[in-house]
């Protein structure tokens, strides 16, 4: 069982979730009619037309879909107007972002919990950019789609209609993010312990199917970022996640972590479950691997 994901002990009928929401807790918000919307951002990154496919196929009644390229970076003609990181899927300005958000209806009283059905790998990166832009309730729907499913509940086919439009107002930014220069500048300081969430092999060096170079930043640790899930495919309890990142970083600073991976999208899963395991909020170097080994000036390691 996970833990009760409410903000507070004494939970109002419609509690504020900031971390993971079940999909039974889920349930009962949508029948409350309770301000919510619900986003869909299943995606393969080596097939980018699988995610819409599979949108399409199923989802939660109601719920839109996040393109990572089309809506949750800024990719192609969309670096013009500013990306906020580098790498491959650069993190879209924050006024960019928001005037998306208002463009299918999203508004700053809403409780937005967002899935996929790939582990919580794609859907982190929208929870993420939500408290980026200053908005704490985003939950992730633990489990994904198949606990929904699993829960008995709904599945809808087809594209969702945009009902309304609206004006998403930023705020100061709920997460900490940190640039390439900045990970260089303080490399090897007690101040800064970079955790990787790629795989051991693309973390060791042994293979690299996507970026030019193979490797990882000296000094960092390895935490692959499907370790944060148990076998049924939710995040693990609060004590196991606090157990296992207390041994992994053993007497560092928890406060001193910059979580990257490839490009800045399945390293947060890894932000979540230390959050999770009350281990407070750290920090997100974007650009991530592809960034760091884009030039050949910054040390590479392997092994």
């Amino acid at each position: 069982m996970n833990p009760d994901t409410n903000t507070s002990a004494n939970a109002t009928a419609n509690p504020a979730f900031t971390t993971l929401i079940s999909a039974e807790q889920l349930q009962a918000l949508l029948a409350s009619g309770a301000p919510c919307m619900v986003f869909d951002c299943s995606c393969d990154l080596m097939q980018p037309e699988t995610g819409p496919a599979q949108y399409q196929q199923a989802h939660i009644p109601g719920a839109l879909h996040a393109h990572l390229d089309n809506h949750l970076s800024a990719k192609g003609e969309r670096r013009i107007t500013g990306a906020a990181s580098g790498g491959r899927h650069p993190l879209p300005a924050r006024e960019v972002f928001a005037s998306w958000l208002g463009s299918v209806g999203f508004q700053n009283g809403m409780q937005a919990v967002v899935y996929d059905r790939q582990g919580a790998n794609y859907c982190g990166r929208l929870w993420w950019l939500l408290k980026w832009l200053g908005h704490a309730n985003v939950a992730v729907l633990d489990g994904g789609l198949q606990a929904w499913q699993a829960a008995g509940g709904a599945v809808a086919s087809g594209t969702q209609i945009v009902a309304a439009t609206g004006t998403f107002q930023l705020s100061e930014p709920l997460v900490k993010l940190v640039g390439v220069d900045s990970v260089l500048e303080k490399l090897g300081t007690p101040g800064q312990q970079v955790v990787d969430a790629r795989g051991a092999p693309r973390f060791k060096g042994e293979v690299e199917p996507i970026d030019p170079v193979a490797g990882h930043i000296p000094g960092a640790l390895n935490r692959p970022f499907n370790q944060n899930l148990g076998a049924d495919g939710r995040f693990k309890d609060a004590a196991t996640l606090r157990a296992e990142f207390t041994a992994l970083l053993g007497q560092r600073d928890p406060a001193s972590v910059v979580h990257h991976c490839g490009s800045g999208v399945s390293a947060v899963p890894n932000i979540i479950a230390m959050e999770i395991a009350g281990l407070g909020t750290t920090a997100l170097f974007a650009g991530s691997w592809s960034e760091w080994c884009s030039d050949p000036g910054r040390p590479v390691a392997k092994g």
